[in-house]
């Protein structure tokens, strides 16, 4: 399997074939290999599609015309991008997608980390851009972005009728530069500006926890080309620390290479046991089992416990699902995304591509989880203070004042201890008397109006107190020893 990826990688520049080397099982983009049995299958479809042109003779004969007829000239190339968008469009599937070269370029990126920008992983909900999860460390979880955040703006920008891709190649840039989002959270709609950055090769960070030092803690931000790899350092590190037992972290992983999800969910199963299931239309599901071929041998024995939330999507969910139901490992946290589908790569000649939903993929007992998602065994998390929408930073709020952004920044202050008499939304005296508090506190101008610099030092304060009111982590740890 891992032969047959680095051909794929050698032969950008040769005639590609459309097999299963690249399946993708994120709808955000990510890249999966999975077995040959489905490359015959994908490829003598192709064959009888092509030995039955003549039925696309009514196609061809309206790209005749428009291209000799219509009255303003219009390029070709321009003709055969809309006539492929428009069937796949006509799928009304979300994930399935034709990309341009520059869109594909942005695809390749994501998929060997290697890229700049601010790590927020994007899906396509209907009409809108919603984030799925942000990545751990980057601009977008440390500026405050959630799971299913919708995006309505870029600098400006509305995003109506704009495909996936084309909104992450207006959020990507060069580093060091800022991209204005504009978020809806629940009924709320704020702008927030990010400073695109590098993200994060490494995708597996690992730990000893707190108190305990018998229990290792990894976190998991998505499943790249060695995200497998990584993982098996890093146990074999924190075994020489002492522990004894795992958690590992999959909150908002928003998925990635399948063959990664399978080296790393066989490490923690007995050979033979059910990994994941992949079900093509009209054919029986194809089962995937632990074994050598996957992890090499390498085996984890050790107690473990896996942590999701509503940003575990796709490979994270393969890796969770695997875990508590083939192994009986416990779920801590939130529910999942539920991301059950499968997608695979059609490369073209001219650097474009074909990303198409081929199956769904089914869980070891045979459950498909899509847009259900996956139910944690504990339930636990963050305060629900984490969840409110940010405060709009585009005007400043004073006694009297009477809106949806005071309720919200009353709520902030009670979380963090700060009096404000009521929280209805009305900026009464006593919630003027609170931002007081806050601002000599905070070595800020006492002024009792929430200005721009006011908000963003509570707002700031917030995301400390979130960082460690980590109740689902706290469930974790004690679920692992």
């Amino acid at each position: 399997m891992d032969e047959k990826n680095k051909q794929f990688k050698k032969s950008s520049n040769k005639k590609k074939s459309f097999s299963l080397t690249t399946l993708i099982i994120t709808g955000i983009a990510a890249l999966l290999l999975g077995g040959g049995g489905v490359f015959a299958f994908m490829n003598s479809r192709l064959q009888a599609a092509e030995q039955t042109s003549e039925s696309m003779g009514k196609i061809n004969a309206v790209y005749k015309a428009l291209d000799s007829y219509y009255y303003k000239g219009i390029s070709r190339k321009k003709l055969e991008n809309g006539a492929i968008t428009g069937m796949v469009n006509v799928l009304g599937d979300q994930f399935s997608e034709y990309m341009t070269k520059s869109e594909t370029q942005s695809l390749n990126e994501t998929i060997s980390s290697s890229f700049t920008g601010i790590g927020a992983e994007v899906r396509k909900s209907g009409d809108q851009i919603q984030i799925v999860s942000p990545i751990s460390g980057t601009p977008a979880q440390k500026g405050g972005l959630k799971a299913k955040d919708i995006i309505l703006k870029i600098d400006g920008k509305s995003l109506n009728g704009y495909s996936l891709n084309k909104a992450v190649s207006l959020i990507r840039g060069k580093k060091g530069t800022s991209v204005k989002l504009q978020i809806k959270r629940r009924d709320s709609v704020f702008e927030k500006s990010f400073k695109r950055d590098t993200i994060p090769v490494k995708t597996v960070n690992g730990k000893l926890a707190g108190k305990d030092k018998k229990v290792g803690y990894i976190q998991v931000t998505t499943f790249s080309n060695n995200t497998a790899k990584e993982m098996k350092q890093t146990i074999k590190q924190l075994r020489k620390k002492g522990a004894k037992s795992f958690v590992i972290d999959m909150r908002d992983n928003p998925g990635g290479l399948m063959d990664q999800a399978l080296k790393m969910s066989s490490m923690f199963l007995k050979n033979g046991q059910t990994i994941m299931q992949v079900k093509q239309r009209g054919s029986r599901p194809e089962v995937y089992k632990a074994g050598k071929k996957y992890d090499d041998g390498f085996k984890v024995h050790e107690k473990t416990v896996v942590m999701i939330n509503g940003g575990s999507a796709s490979a994270a969910e393969i890796f969770s699902a695997a875990l508590n139901q083939s192994a009986g490992d416990k779920l801590v946290g939130t529910k999942s995304f539920g991301k059950g589908t499968v997608q695979n790569v059609m490369p073209f000649k001219d650097k474009t591509e074909l990303k198409l939903t081929i199956a769904k993929w089914l869980t070891p007992n045979g459950s498909w989880i899509h847009e259900k998602g996956l139910q944690p065994t504990i339930k636990a998390d963050y305060p629900k203070v984490a969840y409110q929408a940010m405060i709009s930073t585009n005007k400043t709020y004073k006694e009297n004042d009477v809106s949806k952004e005071v309720a919200r920044l009353q709520n902030f202050l009670t979380a963090l201890d700060y009096d404000p008499g009521r929280t209805d939304g009305y900026y009464s005296t006593e919630t003027k008397a609170a931002v007081q508090k806050f601002q000599r506190e905070h070595h800020l101008d006492p002024s009792g109006t929430a200005d721009k610099q006011t908000i963003n030092s509570i707002q700031e304060a917030i995301a400390q107190l979130v960082v460690h009111s980590d109740h689902a982590y706290d469930a974790a740890i004690k679920a692992a020893q």
